[in-house]
């Protein structure tokens, strides 16, 4: 079976083979990375290897779909999703992930230490586009933003969050301390506390 899956939101999708695992597998924490440094590599890690662990995969060749579902764990890089419900679509030959979909319980934790919720999550891979939809929110320490929906444009560092019917887009921002700032710039790398 061809599957080049490249699963992972936020920058963690990627054109490559995937391991698939029966039984869930134990959360890792994620592998700090300065955040300036996630969107110059992105091209970089859409090469690195993908590993998903579900409790089933169907494969449906003739149409490019791979589904996983249970307890699905995609990992890449150091960055996280979970989902009840995994869906790739791949290109006509079935190497290059074309978008994903995951729904249930989706969570994802960036390497830059960034966590996200939301209902369902999509990812679109030519344009390296990442969208939280239904009751979205994303967090790095007490920083969170929140909406109905969360487009991440991985590339160009940066996101747009759109309110509800219901609801207003809600960001709450903590300044850090210059002593906090200074020492994470001399370790070059943020602190997670995921």
């Amino acid at each position: 079976m061809k599957l080049a899956a490249g699963l992972l939101a936020l920058g963690m999708l990627a054109p490559a083979a995937a391991v698939v695992a029966a039984e869930p597998a134990v959360p890792k924490a994620p592998v700090a990375r300065p955040p300036a440094a996630t969107a110059g590599k992105a091209a970089e890690d859409r090469n690195q290897p993908v590993t998903v662990d579900a409790d089933h995969m169907e494969s449906f060749q003739k149409e490019g779909l791979v589904i996983f579902t249970g307890n699905v764990v995609a990992r890449q890089n150091g960055s996280v999703q979970y989902a009840d419900r995994m869906e790739v679509y791949l290109d006509e030959r079935g190497e290059r992930v074309v978008r994903t979909v995951s729904t249930g319980n989706v969570r994802i934790i960036t390497r830059d230490c960034r966590t996200g919720t939301a209902r369902r999550a999509e990812y679109y891979d030519g344009e390296q586009r990442v969208e939280l939809i239904g009751d979205a929110r994303v967090w790095r320490e007490d920083n969170v933003v929140t909406g109905e929906q969360i487009t991440i444009f991985v590339n160009q560092d940066r996101s747009v969050v759109q309110g509800g019917k219901q609801e207003r887009v809600k960001a709450i921002f903590y300044p850090k301390e210059e002593n906090q700032t200074a020492i994470q710039v001399a370790k070059k790398q943020p602190e997670c506390n995921n």
